[in-house]
């Protein structure tokens, strides 16, 4: 009895932890929320779904086992900062060039979308190239009891779930007329905030220390 109570506490802990992750706002979420009222609903999931994929891949790493091994390695985490912070720094140059845009807050139209395999990569990259989500992925793991394999199975569906909900919800919530309509009214703002955000997180990634 105390073993399931124990389990289930786990389980409750590690879900916790992902929901708060996925749904604070942050690179990933401002970056569908832009691409929603932006391109639409369906580029949005596209990237949405890049964005499931990577953080899927990063849980399968740790669960296997060789999370660790890719932590001491020095090279590797070096290679993925310097890709990850030139990548967000580009993307906050990006958003900073349309925030200035002189018709960008007034444009009523949906721009032409990328196509959905280009937005799909788009948000696996975001993901991919952050060296945090290890981390994020192994403490994950850790709550698991006893490390055992039957959690893994429990909470990497779980966390996937939790993912899909709270991306795919961000895509179809910011895709509405209504929120759009808000969206497109603030979109300078909304977008210098996003080039910020970029900039921060592509800054801080640079100088994050390899070990």
């Amino acid at each position: 009895m105390s073993g399931n109570i124990f389990f289930s506490a786990s389980l409750s802990l590690a879900y916790t932890a992902y929901f708060v992750g996925t749904a604070s706002p942050g690179p990933s979420n401002l970056a569908i929320m832009s691409i929603a009222a932006n391109h639409g609903r369906k580029a949005a999931l596209a990237f949405a779904l890049g964005v499931i994929s990577g953080s899927m891949f990063w849980a399968t790493v740790a669960t296997v086992g060789i999370s660790a091994a890719l932590i001491a390695w020095s090279h590797f985490i070096v290679a993925i900062k310097i890709i990850g912070g030139l990548y967000l720094l580009w993307l906050a140059f990006k958003s900073g060039r349309t925030a200035l845009a002189t018709a960008a807050a007034t444009s009523p139209k949906r721009e032409q979308p990328e196509k959905l395999t280009s937005l799909y990569t788009r948000g696996a990259l975001l993901h991919l190239t952050n060296p945090k989500a290890i981390l994020v992925w192994v403490s994950i793991v850790a709550l698991s009891p006893n490390n055992s394999g039957s959690a893994y199975g429990t909470v990497i569906p779980g966390c996937a779930v939790i993912g899909c909900l709270v991306f795919s919800g961000y895509a179809v919530l910011f895709s509405m007329d209504s929120v759009r309509r808000l969206y497109i009214r603030t979109r300078r703002a909304l977008e210098g905030c996003l080039a910020v955000v970029f900039g921060v997180a592509g800054i801080r990634l640079l100088a994050w220390p390899s070990r």
